[in-house]
């Protein structure tokens, strides 16, 4: 079964009062959690990404279906998503479209993407703005641009309660050696990078370094930006999705990627109620043993 033909689940009914009245269904199981090592914080193993999806105009008709996301986000019980002042007008959006009720539960990431001390500072300041809140949870060094400048800003922010938790983040294999030197060099709190059931570099080094040294993993790009859609579209399931209680092909990617215990948060991004609904099922139920790993990923190769 691909993502679109996936019928419609049940949206859960986590605390809906207060997130909205019209959610009315209980799911039938929670999300997998994990641990923030540095702090025991829990965190639903499925958040959700801006990239693309929300990063639209003022139009009624492009923001009703991030409303929709969003609203079945937080009845799921999930938590996190991540943004970036790199992502056009993501995180405006995103503040904007946010009720108050979601924004006291949200756990918001965001990124620092500039270089220069001053220009860092009115970056970060500005997407709380945006975000509207005066606390931010987690801000990311955005693909390690200027690294030591907007730690250095960041490790003062932590300090005076500015922001919760520090990182840094990139999305390609090539940059994943830039990352475990920065893991390596540095006091984080969160990395995030790009791993799949095909793109699995980050298993050798930066996977088992993040869990020696104590640092949550955000994994991005968890579909190869659509990618592994497209290398088994028209494909059956294999017999190992039932094994894991996985109903589509994207529920077995995400199954795939949780079940590595370095990994803390997956940010699928989406702007479609159906695929975020097919993305929080890969965060519940069984999870895949390592021989069942090694099935999933030689069914998409």
């Amino acid at each position: 079964m691909n993502r679109r033909g996936l019928l419609r689940l049940a949206v859960s009914l986590v605390s809906a009062a207060a997130v909205s009245p019209r959610l009315t269904h209980a799911s039938a199981a929670a999300l997998i959690v994990r641990h923030i090592p540095s702090s025991g914080e829990e965190l639903p193993i499925i958040g959700l990404g801006t990239s693309g999806p929300f990063e639209v105009g003022d139009s009624r008709a492009a923001r009703a279906p991030l409303a929709e996301v969003l609203e079945g986000f937080f009845a799921a019980g999930a938590r996190l998503i991540d943004t970036s002042p790199m992502y056009s007008s993501a995180e405006r959006v995103l503040g904007e479209l946010l009720t108050d009720p979601m924004r006291q539960r949200a756990f918001l990431a965001t990124k620092v993407w500039t270089r220069g001390e001053r220009a860092g500072i009115e970056q970060m300041t500005h997407s709380a703005q945006l975000l509207r809140r005066a606390h931010l949870d987690l801000i990311q060094v955005h693909n390690l641009l200027d690294l030591d400048t907007q730690l250095k800003t960041l490790y003062s922010w932590k300090e005076a309660g500015r922001v919760r938790y520090v990182g840094v983040t990139h999305y390609t294999v090539s940059a994943q050696a830039d990352l475990v030197r920065a893991l390596e060099r540095n006091r984080l709190d969160f990395v995030q990078l790009n791993y799949s059931p095909v793109t699995r570099a980050a298993e050798q080094r930066l996977l088992p370094l993040a869990a020696e040294r104590g640092v949550a993993v955000l994994v991005n790009r968890p579909f190869e930006d659509g990618e592994l859609f497209a290398a088994v579209r028209g494909k059956p399931l294999p017999a190992v999705a039932a094994e894991v209680d996985a109903a589509s092909w994207g529920q077995l990617a995400l199954k795939f990627i949780a079940s590595h215990p370095s990994v803390t948060c997956i940010i699928p991004a989406t702007g479609k109620l159906t695929h975020l609904e097919d993305n929080l099922a890969g965060g519940r139920g069984r999870l895949p043993d390592a021989r069942q790993r090694e099935a999933i990923a030689r069914a998409f190769a």
